[in-house]
């Protein structure tokens, strides 16, 4: 790290001399995230491009602490508003966490539970969030209006609808566009939006979830982050969870207004259509015109939200329902097409019981010997823990070794990563090893997973074959 804005900062907050700097992968905007380290102390260090977003994040984060809602804190800002510090929460991100239920669409009592308490958390931020904030902190607009709604319908239909060839009529689709507008624009509660409330804007943290990137947020309804979080499109939530998410946002919601239930759910139901045209937009963006072939292959979890969705027909819209569901009928929206990106197989393993095979067939790759880092394996308190576990995740920090390591290791994946993404290869395999395959080895491993997930356009697979675990992200 280049700039001293952000170390200056922390050894002024602190105290203490910063011993090590590690920057996080980025998740598409331009902010910069680094985590910053000394004696004990872990801190996130924030270095952002725009003014009036940092403004906006730093202004909502003091407010919303002040009424008791869980997001981070934010601890020292620059003189030039530019660069700021703030709460670490870990690394332990709600997407990653609820994985294995995304993958197989089945999700667990512990990640359902894990879910239902992010959701429980939305009212709170909506109302008491909303109670004196400043609107005119929001960025880079105050509140969800006209041009918010057309801004969205455009993005569907020019980087989605007509790259799909479809042919319609831009009159008849304008028409229902300002009739689906007017309908959604009806309500004006004074109540906080989000406008990105996600599986990947939420932490969690000692079990409980805070809430992230809320700088975009502005006065809105309710409903369009109920919409957000519960038809994600590649959640792929079954039925019944979806309704345990409605049923749980409901009781939470009942704390701060009388509902009508089955009003809500039908203003709920508008909120969705408009979701999932902004979200195929947006697909259609990244896949058509940016070419990213992940973005193409989330479009039929989008189309099969949207499938359930019109088996009650918009009757008040009836030429977007029409086009709707020809794209629906769409052979190429049917069934997921073949992933072709990249699979990295990331192994933690014991030396003792051989280096991991290749079953790909490809050989090549990398084994990483994690045995010249401080081992806590050797402490008997630490064998009852892995490498996940708070308790060795701080003793490798502390001293810094592992940063350094890994650091290293980033920079010699990373050029392979991007060499074989771009020579269209399709398997890479990497293996970190260590004396007994359980704390070193296995923290290296999921540190290099969540790096190359959140980097690029790859599928990860992390396997500690001494711990018998395995996970896709």
């Amino acid at each position: 790290m280049n700039d001293t804005r952000l170390k200056e900062l922390f050894e002024k907050h602190t105290g203490r001399e910063l011993e090590s700097t590690r920057e996080l992968p980025s998740s598409g905007s331009h902010r910069r995230y680094f985590r910053l380290s000394a004696e004990n102390v872990s801190l996130m260090g924030v270095l952002g491009t725009c003014l009036e977003e940092n403004r906006a994040f730093i202004s909502f984060s003091a407010h919303f602490r002040s009424k008791g809602i869980r997001v981070p804190a934010v601890l020292a800002v620059s003189e030039d508003g530019f660069a700021y510090l703030q709460e670490d929460l870990g690394d332990d991100m709600l997407f990653d966490l609820v994985s294995q239920g995304r993958d197989s669409g089945v999700y667990s009592p512990y990640e359902t539970g894990l879910l239902c308490d992010a959701i429980e958390q939305l009212p709170k931020l909506q109302f008491q969030g909303a109670d004196g904030l400043d609107w005119n902190d929001c960025y880079p607009q105050g509140g969800f209006d006209s041009r918010m709604v057309d801004f969205d319908l455009n993005y569907f239909k020019y980087c989605f609808l007509k790259a799909t060839g479809l042919e319609f009529n831009e009159v008849l689709l304008q028409d229902d566009f300002e009739a689906l507008k007017s309908d959604l624009l009806q309500e004006d509660d004074n109540t906080f939006m989000h406008r990105d409330f996600q599986a990947r804007n939420v932490m969690v943290k000692d079990g409980k979830s805070w809430i992230i990137d809320f700088q975009g947020g502005r006065r809105g309804p309710i409903y369009y982050d109920v919409a957000s979080f519960i038809w994600q499109a590649r959640s792929r939530f079954p039925d019944d969870l979806k309704q345990e998410l409605i049923r749980t946002y409901l009781r939470a919601l009942r704390s701060y207004k009388q509902v009508d239930e089955e009003h809500f759910r039908g203003r709920l139901r508008l909120f969705v259509l408009f979701r999932t045209l902004q979200v195929l937009g947006a697909y259609g963006f990244r896949g058509y015109f940016e070419k990213k072939p992940h973005f193409i292959a989330s479009v039929p979890y989008a189309m099969s939200n949207l499938r359930t969705l019109l088996q009650t027909p918009f009757s008040s819209y009836p030429y977007l329902d029409s086009i709707l569901r020809q794209l629906t009928e769409m052979p190429q929206f049917n069934e997921a097409p073949e992933d072709k990106r990249l699979e990295v197989r990331i192994y933690s393993f014991a030396y003792k019981k051989g280096i991991p095979a290749d079953n790909t067939g490809n050989g090549g790759g990398y084994v990483f010997d994690c045995r010249s880092i401080n081992n806590p394996g050797k402490y008997e308190h630490y064998r009852q823990f892995n490498g996940n576990d708070p308790e060795v995740i701080r003793f490798l920090e502390d001293d810094g070794e592992v940063t350094v390591f890994l650091d290293s290791v980033y920079k010699l994946v990373d050029a392979h990563v991007r060499r074989f993404m771009e020579r269209k290869f399709t398997h890479l395999q990497v293996c970190f090893g260590c004396t007994g395959g359980q704390h070193r080895s296995v923290y290296c491993a999921e540190h290099l997973a969540r790096h190359l997930a959140q980097k690029y356009d790859v599928k990860v697979l992390v396997t500690h074959r001494e711990l018998n675990t395995e996970k896709m992200l």
